[in-house]
């Protein structure tokens, strides 16, 4: 005769816990990487999750065995428009110990139009010419403040907008938003780059290369309300012959003084934020006729701009906004390029 065991394997990552939405779409890192670059550069860049194809590439894994042969790999190809540096942020150490901002200084008020749909205070800058002097005398300030406190300075962070105009099929005109670390050289440096750059467009060949890692931010497709057989993968109960009282559910929730919170419960599945560490970037190109299949990729179009061919899948879904930063645990450092044989320009369409 059958019977329950007494004691059984926890369900579900502790580590994933609370599994609820995610607060924003596009995810800012909660942490950086340390990095020992001569010259200051940008730790990340923002891009738009376009879809699937394969490829085949030769294989320079040392250690595989597959290596210096043709193989084939799935990979995800991420839409990169140019982004657009607005304004610096100092951090120093507050009397709690905790990193906050000193001050934010921007060099010019943003006359994109896209903006003003994000940062509404600023149409109240731009009413007349007495109105904008001011603005410049409190820049001019906030610039001398940064300067005075070099030495206390942590780091340097550019709040930097998406263009999402540029990408026809996302029906979007409002940028994304996001602050970006600046890594590398000393604090003067870093400084003086992040100055060169406000206003400008960076282009993600100024941030990432061919064959590195990186580490990948967002937020993961919604499947909306699941019980706990999808949600935790718990067995599914013996049906009728057993008992009357459901088999797609748990057994018992746990003692009578009250549910414990590690118990598998129905609720939210998906729509988490979550981060994928050490995905390679096998390309960046600027023709997208080396990447768009015929008739386009499905519920997203045709690429338009600059894009990455990341080896495997990536998380979220089409259209999506995705965060590339700097591997903060590399487990590889690629040294060339990888040689890229064949791309997948079929139809998926049927």
């Amino acid at each position: 005769m059958g019977h329950r065991k007494l004691s059984s394997p926890r369900r579900g990552s502790a580590g994933l816990r609370p599994r609820k939405r995610a607060s924003e779409l596009l995810p800012t890192p909660r942490n950086w990487p340390q990095v020992n670059f001569n010259e200051p550069k940008l730790l990340g860049f923002i891009g738009y999750k376009v879809g699937m194809t394969h490829i085949y590439f030769i294989d320079d894994w040392p250690n595989s065995p597959t290596n210096g042969k043709e193989i084939y790999m799935p990979v995800t190809v991420v839409e990169t428009p140019p982004i657009i540096p607005l304004s610096i942020r100092a951090y120093v150490m507050d009397p709690k110990g905790e990193p906050s901002v000193l001050t934010e200084y921007w060099a010019s008020i943003p006359s994109q139009p896209e903006v003003f749909r994000r940062i509404k205070s600023f149409s109240i800058l731009q009413k007349d010419e007495e109105s904008k002097k001011k603005f410049q005398e409190n820049m001019n300030k906030r610039f001398e403040l940064i300067k005075s406190n070099l030495e206390r300075i942590l780091y340097f962070r550019v709040l930097v907008a998406t263009q999402p105009r540029k990408i026809p099929s996302l029906g979007k005109k409002a940028p994304d938003l996001v602050e970006i670390q600046i890594g590398g050289g000393d604090k003067a440096k870093q400084l003086e780059y992040s100055l060169s750059i406000l206003g400008k467009e960076i282009n993600v060949k100024d941030v990432f290369k061919e064959g590195q890692l990186v580490d990948i931010i967002g937020v993961t497709k919604g499947k909306g309300f699941a019980g706990v057989i999808k949600r935790y993968n718990v067995i599914e109960l013996p049906r009728w012959h057993k008992h009357r009282k459901g088999s797609r559910k748990i057994g018992t929730r746990g003692p009578s003084l009250g549910t414990p919170s590690y118990t598998p419960q129905p609720g939210q599945l998906g729509f988490h934020r979550r981060t994928e560490y050490n995905k390679r970037i096998l390309k960046i190109s600027d023709d997208p006729k080396e990447i768009n299949p015929l008739g386009g990729f499905v519920r997203y179009g045709i690429v338009r701009n600059t894009f990455l061919v990341i080896q495997g899948s990536v998380l979220g879904s089409k259209k999506r906004p995705i965060f590339l930063r700097y591997p903060v645990r590399p487990s590889y450092v690629f040294e060339g390029v990888p040689k890229i044989t064949y791309v997948n320009l079929n139809s998926q369409q049927g």
